[in-house]
């Protein structure tokens, strides 16, 4: 854990969110060793953060003694470069029992997931919420997604309650996602909210999130591909729409069409894709299952196309 405060760490990020999946060994075990190798990778790739134990990193397959582990192993191997985030979800007890170990292995900050099974009124996810931030000294970004999709008056709420520092969006709509950033600055003038697309591919929608005002997003395609995500963080944030097309057209949309062909694959096609690359990180856990030959023949293809792009446009700009 570092001093500053995370929300001023990530209100100043120069790259992607990274997502780490979580290794496991032959046996199933959690092989700490091989996601140090993942996170240090993606750290020395240009990772403005790790956001450990969340969806991409099977927060739901962990025990909480694994969880602890994880989480601690991804604070020490960044020791401070960049903030840790670690996942925390299910009911309020099991949430705060999770903020709480993750607190001990020194994590800078949570991402609050849905609460589990349960579809809860507003009041009921802002009592759950407020109940998790003043758990901990952590400050928590919560996730909206799946049951958890909340009024622009609740985020108001939220955003007036102490250490809760920000709104991932999973959820997509983006008249929600307009009336709530519009909500909180008119109800709150001069109140620092961040916000984040935290889509599955989030870079499919980066231009339209950056028409509201969210540029924060979480970057699956780091996780296995970080200098194609990295390629097309600075090409976005610079304006580079020729870079940008290409990438949208013969990468990330192909991406996301073969991501939808399967249940799961927002985890388990990252994975294959991580295993890809060289790292052993092994396969999901149950109930997720692993993509077929087919599709992982299928991703190496796109991959290979988003490698081909970087190095057509590098070349035609410096040759």
């Amino acid at each position: 854990m570092t001093s500053a405060p995370l929300a001023a760490r990530l209100n100043r990020v120069a790259g992607p969110l990274f997502f780490p999946v979580t290794a496991y060994g032959p046996d199933g075990a959690v092989d700490l060793d091989a996601f140090r190798a993942h996170v240090r990778t993606g750290v020395d790739a240009g990772a403005a953060a790790v956001f450990a134990c969340c969806g991409t990193g099977e927060f739901h397959a962990l025990t909480p003694e694994e969880f602890r582990l994880v989480v601690a192993a991804a604070v020490e191997e960044t020791a401070g470069e960049v903030p840790v985030v670690a996942g925390a979800g299910y009911g309020t007890a099991l949430a705060i029992q999770y903020a709480r170990l993750a607190e001990e292995a020194g994590a800078d900050g949570l991402l609050a997931m849905p609460p589990y099974l349960v579809v809860a009124d507003q009041a009921g996810l802002l009592g759950h919420y407020t109940a998790l931030a003043a758990a901990t000294g952590l400050e928590t970004i919560v996730y909206q997604r799946d049951n958890a999709v909340f009024t622009p008056e609740t985020v108001v709420a939220l955003a007036g309650t102490p250490g809760v520092i920000g709104l991932k969006d999973g959820y997509g709509d983006l008249d929600l996602m307009q009336r709530i950033v519009s909500a909180v600055r008119t109800e709150r003038p001069g109140h620092e909210f961040l916000y984040f697309n935290g889509l599955p591919t989030a870079e499919l929608t980066g231009l339209a999130y950056r028409g509201i005002g969210v540029t924060l997003y979480s970057s699956a395609v780091f996780a296995f591909a970080p200098d194609i995500a990295l390629a097309f963080y600075r090409a976005l944030d610079s304006g580079d729409t020729d870079l940008v097309d290409a990438l949208l057209d013969h990468f990330y949309r192909p991406l996301v069409e073969l991501r939808a062909k399967g249940r799961g694959y927002a985890v388990s096609l990252v994975k294959a894709a991580v295993r890809l690359g060289g790292l052993d990180v092994g396969e999901v856990r149950t109930p997720l299952t692993e993509p077929p030959a087919a599709h992982v023949e299928e991703l190496t293809g796109i991959i290979a196309r988003g490698r081909a792009l970087l190095e057509k446009y590098g070349q035609e700009r410096h040759g």
